[in-house]
């Protein structure tokens, strides 16, 4: 039996939902990491969100209640005011006998209590409920704040002839230190903490002749926000320089630079990318949550038999595994999740990346500086002089780094990188196109995995559906298929911002080295021998792992086929 700690882990082992080698292991990570015992226990897989709110409310007495099932009533809602709740992050559940029924994350916090208890007016008795349900019951209940500020900021500036004229330098300081509620600095900040709320990956300002357009991207969709006026360019661009440590004076070249923010108590870093156009600078911003790599690799949504070839290939001691596709379709994810899999004491692991997007404990990484020659083949020489055991290469873009990964492979480590290509089977001729012979190709890479994301059913509101004759026989479904099919679709609800779909799910196309893929490779075969000889060896093609994911419900056969190439349908 363990030994009792006197909190909610009690609980949870008293329910055996975790077993004292899990609390050990979660206990090892949580001192190892910095982070909350429960985060801990959610990253491991060991105790979902819910389970560990539920264990520490029955620790402290107090009720526990799932969000995600409770629909709280308007005139409940308006007994807290919408400041109030956003600040302490707390919403109200009920009101009962003159006691109101407070919904809170934080069991012990009787300070907080007594503060709300004078502010409102009114006894309060807490209620657990997890963090994120609460912060989404918040935006459900009042609206998103955040949207409605930007909104109303936007209609003034609109409104107000106030110009926003060429700034000079000593002012543009005083905007980013002294005057942060400036308007124009709130409005910066806005706009990305509305992103960071609507969970967007990016966000576009984007110059035309009579406004400038803000858009964001979610769940890999641009969505346009309203247009900010022309005279605003010029200060917006300044405030989001000044924050990213950019020069303000520079206007006609490319510019890079890195935003550190902290949102609700989460940390984010925003890469920030500038690039000249006709009608000014236009700026993206990449939201980089450091949340979304702690993810496991049993999250990454992986068929049974792909699983546990995946486990092997990241377990082999030498040898190159390339994870090929397009800009945002996940890469970076897969390898940082393989990273994390592998990151033990006993092993050395170094990375070269252009630029580092996540910062990784336990693991050396070096970003790639072009402007002194420190690129990436320069990197990997330096680097197999550390003696590490696992090298990433952020991609493999030329001869040079290619051949370079080659020779490490070649000599006992495990190379890990990225490539652009279309399907797993391109990733061998792409690599002979660069200029690596085929018997190098042959006898380093032991795996190419392509991948894809596709947008998933909104759980709030999918419901059954029946996709039409012509998107099955796309899609290459049998009637047997469909009569066991599960097929599900959104209908549209404010939890989904009337989409139908909320988050993203990976498709996989993992292609194993064999010895009769190899002598094709050693022969120069073109992709589609390779890709068919790959299929009669058990690989799953991207479409068929789609097509299967849809059966189930977790996605539409119209966003499988919006993402798998046409091409690949012949060949399925």
């Amino acid at each position: 039996m363990a030994k009792l700690r006197d909190d909610f882990t009690d609980v949870l082992l008293k329910r055996k939902v975790l077993s004292p080698e899990q609390l050990n292991e979660a206990i090892a990570l949580q001192s190892s990491t910095g982070i909350k015992l429960q985060d801990a226990l959610d990253k491991l897989n060991y105790a979902s969100p819910l389970e560990s709110m539920s264990a520490m409310a029955e620790h402290s007495g107090l009720s526990f209640v799932d969000l995600s099932q409770v629909e709280i009533p308007k005139a409940v809602t308006e007994l807290v005011p919408e400041s109030v709740a956003r600040e302490n992050l707390v919403i109200p559940l009920s009101l009962e006998d003159g006691t109101l029924k407070l919904i809170t994350s934080q069991p012990n916090n009787d300070e907080m209590i007594q503060k709300l208890k004078f502010i409102l007016d009114k006894e309060i008795q807490p209620v657990l409920a997890v963090q994120e349900q609460i912060q989404e019951a918040i935006n459900r209940s009042y609206g998103q704040n955040e949207t409605e500020s930007v909104d109303s900021m936007l209609v003034e500036f609109t409104d107000t002839a106030i110009e926003f004229t060429q700034i000079d330098n000593a002012t543009q300081a005083a905007a980013g230190e002294a005057e942060s509620d400036a308007p124009v600095v709130r409005l910066c900040n806005l706009l990305i903490q509305e992103a960071v709320s609507s969970r967007a990956s990016d966000i576009h300002v984007e110059p035309f002749v009579d406004r400038v357009r803000i858009r964001y991207r979610i769940d890999g969709v641009l969505v346009e926000r309203d247009s900010a006026p022309r005279r605003l360019l010029s200060a917006m661009l300044s405030r989001l320089k000044i924050m990213g440590n950019i020069d303000i004076s520079e206007k006609r070249r490319p510019q890079d630079g890195r935003i550190k923010m902290t949102i609700q108590g989460k940390h984010y870093d925003l890469r920030v990318s500038m690039l000249p156009s006709v009608h000014g600078q236009s700026a993206v911003m990449r939201i980089l949550d450091r949340g979304n790599i702690q993810i496991g690799i049993r999250d990454l949504g992986f068929h049974e038999e792909d699983y546990t070839r995946f486990q092997n290939i990241i377990k082999r001691p030498n040898g190159i595994f390339l994870v090929t596709g397009p800009t945002g379709s996940g890469k970076t994810t897969t390898l940082y999740a393989a990273l994390n899999e592998l990151n033990r004491p006993d092993r050395k692991i170094i990375t070269a990346e252009d630029p580092v997007e996540y910062y990784l404990p336990g693991i050396n990484q070096v970003e790639v500086r072009h402007n002194i020659g420190l690129d990436f083949s320069r990197i990997i020489r330096a680097m197999l002089r550390q003696a590490p055991n696992i090298i990433l290469v952020g991609e493999i873009r030329d001869k040079e780094t290619a051949e370079i990964a080659v020779q490490a492979s070649l000599t006992g480590h495990l190379v890990f990188s990225t490539l652009h290509t279309n399907d797993a089977p391109s990733a061998i001729t792409r690599l002979v196109d660069i200029g690596v012979p085929p018997f190098l190709i042959a006898s380093s890479v032991i795996a190419v995995m392509a991948q894809r994301l596709v947008r998933v059913n909104c759980q709030k509101c999918k419901e059954p559906f029946q996709p039409t004759a012509g998107q099955m026989k796309a899609a290459g479904v049998t009637e047997e298929q469909a009569a066991k099919a599960n097929f599900m679709k959104g209908r549209g609800c404010s939890h989904c911002r009337q989409g139908g779909y909320r988050g993203r799910q990976a498709i996989f196309e993992l292609m194993r080295m064999t010895s009769a893929l190899r002598e094709l490779t050693f022969a120069q075969a073109p992709a589609q021998e390779l890709r068919r000889k790959a299929r009669d060896s058990g690989m799953r093609t991207l479409l068929v792992d789609g097509v299967s994911k849809a059966l189930k419900g977790q996605t539409t056969l119209e966003e499988v086929l919006s993402i798998c190439h046409s091409d690949a349908l012949s060949l399925v």
